[in-house]
């Protein structure tokens, strides 16, 4: 996996260089922001720009200060000045989250006609497990927590369909296709995921009770070796739920 904030260093260093114009052909990491979409658009450099704290030492059971999540980040994404705007509460990650989520996004941007549509997805329970890198996969044996026949997060990167020509938006196979779905693909839609610091002290629990634990850490210390290893353009909030309130308050839509 690519270290967070390099991630985002070149995610907004390669949507400065396309000014924003839509390539007839996406690279793999190119964005696929609708054209005309220029609050999503602004989000999106916004959040590129800042630089979210990854080197915890240890966090507490409630986070009760702004300097224990993406704080600047997520208050980004509550005040985004476009529209219209939704949130997901997703739970399962064997569940259908990244494919439902994908066909909001279509409908909203090619049947609705609102290219700064944005897709929240408040993520917790099992789902968050998509969340976490290679390592600490490999560490935690988070495979085995999955089940269901899991190796591996195969969640994340992006699939070779998002490389496809972004301009054939009916394409079945194609960028905005089932074949393209993954949280990368989605990401470079302008979808946001939002980890929850809940989800990761229940699951530093459940990893010390089941004794896989190698390095003898607290809650308070597997917490934060988990927070700082959230894949790139992630925003660690307090907690999933409650964020949920925020985002209704501001105004995003609530689905599941």
């Amino acid at each position: 996996m690519i270290p967070r904030r390099a991630g985002l260093k070149a995610f907004g260093i390669a949507l400065a260089a396309a000014g924003f114009a839509r390539a007839a052909a996406a690279s793999p990491s190119a964005p696929l922001v609708p054209a005309g979409a220029k609050t999503l658009d602004a989000l999106t450099v916004k959040l590129a720009s800042l630089t979210p704290k990854r080197d915890f030492k240890t966090v507490p059971m409630i986070l009760d200060n702004r300097g224990q999540w993406d704080a600047d980040a997520l208050d980004a994404v509550l005040h985004y000045a476009g529209g219209p705007k939704q949130s997901w509460n997703n739970t399962d990650i064997g569940g259908p989250w990244l494919n439902v989520m994908r066909n909001s996004m279509n409908a909203q941007i090619w049947s609705f006609g609102h290219p700064d549509f944005l897709c929240v997805s408040a993520t917790h329970g099992s789902a968050q497990l998509a969340l976490y890198d290679d390592a600490m996969w490999e560490k935690y044996g988070l495979a085995k927590v999955v089940g269901g026949g899991a190796t591996k997060n195969t969640f994340v990167e992006a699939k070779t369909a998002s490389a496809m020509d972004p301009k054939d938006y009916q394409n079945g196979k194609g960028p905005f296709s089932p074949a393209a779905n993954s949280i990368q693909g989605l990401q470079r839609r302008g979808t946001i995921f939002l980890a929850c610091h809940n989800a990761i002290w229940e699951l530093s629990e459940r990893l010390i009770a089941s004794g896989s634990n190698p390095d003898h850490l607290t809650a308070e210390t597997m917490s934060a070796e988990l927070s700082n290893h959230l894949i790139p353009g992630v925003v660690l909030t307090p907690g999933a739920v409650g964020t949920l309130v925020e985002l209704a308050g501001n105004g995003f839509s609530y689905a599941r």
